[in-house]
């Protein structure tokens, strides 16, 4: 009994954080400055569009790692 209380728990998390990541896309879009940094790449030609948003991700990246190290430090 004790390996289907935790294979359910974990099933909550796991549909906690898909939650969760849906919310966070879903706010997104109402960032202003979220995909507009100087750095970000954008190539325009013709019906052609290339973006890639390095700043952002840097940014992101930087900022999860801040959150995540404070939240599990021991």
């Amino acid at each position: 009994m004790d390996a289907l209380q935790t294979l359910g728990r974990m099933l909550v998390l796991m549909g906690l954080l898909i939650v969760g990541i849906g919310v966070l896309l879903l706010l997104a879009g109402r960032v202003p400055f979220l995909g507009r940094l100087p750095g970000d790449i954008v190539y325009q030609r013709g019906n052609f569009t290339l973006y890639i948003p390095l700043m952002t991700m840097l940014l992101l990246s930087l900022i999860l790692t801040i959150i995540l190290n404070l939240l599990f430090r021991r």
